[in-house]
This record gives C-alpha cells, sequence and structure tokens, in this order.
C-alpha cells in the first residue's frame, strides 16, 4: 500500500486572517508624543507665568497721599532684595523657557529620542530651584506685609499700602505657579524617559 499526497498550492485570492496585536500603538509616538505636546504646552503656560511675575513684581509701586515736609512715603519693589531678586529670577526663568521651547518641539517631533528630554530635565532642575528661592523668599516679606511680626516690632503695611500689597502678593502667586509647572514638567519628562514603550 502505498499512499500519495498532493500539495495544494494556496490561491493568492485567499485572505488570510491576521489576530490584532493588544499591545501595539495606534501611530508613531504614542503617549510619548502626547507628552511632549503637554510639555510644550505647558512651557508656554510657564512662560506667561514667569514673566507675568517679574512684570507684575517690577511695577510694583505705590505713594501714599500724603507727606511731610522731609518725608514722602512710598513703598516700591526695589526698596525690598527680596522682591528684587524675584524680579531677576523670573525674568531669567522665563528667558529659558523662551529658549526651551525649540527642545520640546524636539521632542514631539522625535518623542523617542531621550537625549532632548535628559537635557531639558536638568535645565529644569536647576531654574526650578531659582523659582522657588525666588518665590519663597518673597512670599516671607508678603505675609510681613501683610501680617507684620510683634516680637520684632515690625508693623504690617498693607493697611496702608493695599495696592502695592496685592500687586506684590499676585506676583508671588504666579512665582509659585511656575514652580508647580516645572515640578510637571520634570515628571513627565521622567516618565517619557524611563518608560520603553
Amino acid at each position: 500500500m502505498s499512499s500519495t499526497i498532493d500539495i495544494v498550492p494556496e490561491s493568492s485570492n485567499v485572505i488570510k486572517g491576521k489576530a490584532p496585536l493588544l499591545g501595539a500603538p495606534q501611530r508613531p509616538g504614542g503617549w510619548k508624543k502626547g507628552l511632549a505636546i503637554m510639555d510644550f504646552i505647558l512651557r508656554l503656560g510657564a512662560v506667561a507665568a514667569a514673566l507675568g511675575a517679574a512684570a507684575t513684581m517690577a511695577t510694583a509701586d505705590q505713594t501714599l497721599p500724603f507727606f511731610t515736609q522731609y518725608f514722602q512715603f512710598e513703598a516700591s519693589y526695589d526698596s525690598f532684595t527680596t522682591f528684587t531678586f524675584l524680579v531677576i529670577g523670573m525674568a531669567l526663568v522665563g528667558g529659558y523657557l523662551v529658549l526651551s521651547l525649540p527642545f520640546s518641539i524636539v521632542a514631539i517631533i522625535r518623542p523617542h529620542a531621550a537625549a532632548p528630554r535628559l537635557f531639558l530635565i536638568i535645565l529644569d532642575s536647576v531654574f526650578l530651584v531659582l523659582a522657588t528661592a525666588g518665590a519663597a523668599s518673597a512670599a516671607s516679606v508678603v505675609y510681613l506685609a501683610h501680617n507684620g511680626n510683634q516680637s520684632s516690632n515690625w508693623l504690617a503695611i498693607c493697611n496702608q499700602y493695599s495696592d502695592f500689597c496685592n500687586q506684590t502678593s499676585g506676583a508671588v502667586v504666579s512665582a509659585f505657579i511656575v514652580v508647580l509647572i516645572f515640578m510637571f514638567l520634570i515628571v513627565m519628562s521622567s516618565l517619557a524617559i524611563a518608560k520603553k514603550h
């Protein structure tokens, strides 16, 4: 008994079914590209907040309507070194954020490239420290301006200089918004570098 097996060639008209891959990204870049776009948007917001804080603090000035023959009562940002530090620090932070935008665009175009993200993490960390130092030091002076310190005989000046205090308080809030944005940027870039897919 001999048996023969006939091999039938497969027709090219037969459509083969393929099982879908569940973990495959739908398009190149995937969630990393989404993080890069969010990074760019947050950087634009941080530029506005940093430059807004610097401009608001730099224009904080109020002169009281009464004065004596020898004294004029005026409150200005340059009367306090911590406010001057905040203006200079926020201007530097805003300038850095503008210069970092091209690197953020590179991360959008090449979402799997680690070098631009690593570069941004390092510089974002440096400027986070500068922004935090400026915001915290200015916040302490704004707190004293609002509440004073009785043990040191420092009087609260915000009852008389309300416009000045409102402007400096707004600048400090804006500076802390920049600090929060920097924290989000660093965490997002770290996640994008840490995850391979």
